[in-house]
């Protein structure tokens, strides 16, 4: 994976990680909602079942009372009449009372005849629960609900029931009611439906959401990567077209020295020689004289190549350090081209390390220059100063200056004004130019990182 795509891959996966994470958190919030939602309904639901069978069981109570009360333990025709009465109370297609015996035989059902008369004691539901039962020991306790599975007379399919029944001790009976809960059951499943429904949809709105957004991301960096590529691709060109004008400038400017300079005077003093050769071999008196002069040529010769070399590298700089290399190009410069060259170094801390002190160098002499060839001037001042640490240096002269941008960076102003800016900008420093038709003033800053120290520091770190 190049590093392109690893920088998109960290700006994608983050945020599609992030989405993933809300929408599943929204998702199991939404579902433990709705779930304690329709448990809260159907809690709801079965209080008010218990709630209606209570209340029919207290009619039912009230409607035989009058027969109950009156009557013995072994009074018949009141046990017909109070069969009768439950028999007759019967509400709707599935709800009626019926009436059990201590021993578990039916006495009332009127759904379900072919239970009356008969022992039921032993009946089981699906789940294995014994019915009628655990309906008389509930009775006997008091009264009191019971859930449980029994035929429903409208469908004939078994269906969850929840009865009430209480005792009538005095002739050892249990009445009863139930409500059939298959309506819960369906109400609950509906809600449960619709609950999935608005999970789904709302996962589905998160997603049409959340997929184009990160889409649109993925986009705008694919584009913003490339933007930036062809623009550093660009710049990229820019500069290896610089470097190769600057190297091509060089050559061009040592090949102009060698050729006017050095080779010139050792054209010389090889003539100087040939002549003197010539003198001696025929015993000429002022062969010595032309010698003399050959060796002036000479002389003359190892200084050009000494200038040379020093402008390529001088080695003041890195035996006496910036100040005195500065003092240095100062002098040599006044003396080459009559300018008045005035340095002020005094409040000048040299804590520079190399790089950074041949980056001021090479600025000073990138300015000296322009100031001999473009700016007509007859002053030159360069102050150099530590401000907090920070190094400081400020070049001047009384030219006719440049169109240029005012306290800018010179991007627009020159080959040599763009590498003067590029030095500072290679140690995060910063370079302003003022130019005016009284003048141009140069200021190059560099950072506490370009110190010895802080430089040895951020490199550990």
């Amino acid at each position: 994976m190049t590093l392109r795509h690893q920088i998109i891959a960290l700006a994608i996966v983050p945020l599609v990680i992030a989405i993933l994470a809300i929408t599943t958190f929204i998702t199991w919030q939404s579902a433990n909602l709705a779930r304690n939602n329709i448990a809260t309904f159907e809690q709801n639901m079965l209080k008010a079942k218990e709630g209606e069978i209570l209340n029919l069981t207290h009619l039912a109570l009230s409607a035989i009372e009058g027969a109950y009360r009156d009557a013995g333990p072994d009074d018949q025709a009141a046990k017909e009449r109070v069969a009768t009465i439950l028999s007759s109370l019967d509400y709707g297609k599935d709800g009626y009372f019926f009436v059990y015996d201590y021993a578990g035989n039916n006495i009332v059902h009127p759904r379900q005849s072919f239970r009356h008369g008969r022992n039921w004691l032993g009946l089981t539901d699906p789940n294995g629960d014994k019915v009628i039962a655990e309906l008389i020991t509930t009775a006997k306790a008091g009264g009191g609900l019971h859930q449980y599975k029994w035929q429903k007379p409208s469908t004939g399919q078994m269906a969850d029931k929840l009865s009430f029944v209480i005792s009538l001790d005095k002739w050892n009976w249990v009445v009863g009611t139930g409500v059939y809960l298959d309506d819960v059951v369906a109400q609950t499943a509906a809600a449960n439906a619709s609950m999935r429904a608005n999970i789904k949809s709302t996962f589905v709105i998160v997603a049409l959401i959340a997929v184009p957004s990160v889409l649109v991301v993925f986009t705008t960096c694919m584009f913003l990567t490339f933007h930036e590529r062809r623009m550093a691709d660009g710049r990229l060109k820019e500069l290896t077209q610089r470097v190769i004008d600057t190297q091509e400038e060089e050559r061009a400017r040592l090949a102009r020295e060698l050729h006017d300079g050095i080779s010139q005077n050792l054209v010389g003093v090889r003539y100087a020689m040939d002549l003197a050769s010539r003198k001696v071999r025929t015993h000429v008196d002022d062969a010595a004289l032309t010698i003399d002069r050959g060796v002036e040529a000479l002389n003359g010769v190892i200084k050009e190549i000494r200038r040379l070399s020093h402008d390529l590298r001088p080695r003041v700089l890195d035996d006496l350090g910036l100040t005195v290399a500065l003092e240095a190009l100062c002098h040599n410069f006044a003396e080459r081209t009559g300018i008045e060259t005035k340095i002020e170094a005094s409040g000048f801390a040299d804590m520079l390390n190399p790089e950074a002190s041949t980056a001021l160098y090479r600025v000073a002499q990138e300015a000296f220059n322009n100031v001999e060839r473009h700016s007509g001037a007859t002053r030159l001042a360069v102050r150099l100063w530590s401000e907090g640490g920070r190094a400081r240096m400020t070049i001047s002269d009384n030219g006719t200056g440049f169109e240029g941008n005012k306290y800018g960076t010179a991007e627009k102003t020159g080959l040599g004004l763009r590498n003067m800016q590029e030095r500072m900008a290679h140690f995060r420093g910063l370079l302003l130019i003022d130019s005016r038709s009284t003048g141009t003033t140069l200021t190059a800053m560099l950072p506490k990182s370009a110190n010895r120290g802080d430089r040895q520091r951020s490199v550990a770190a």
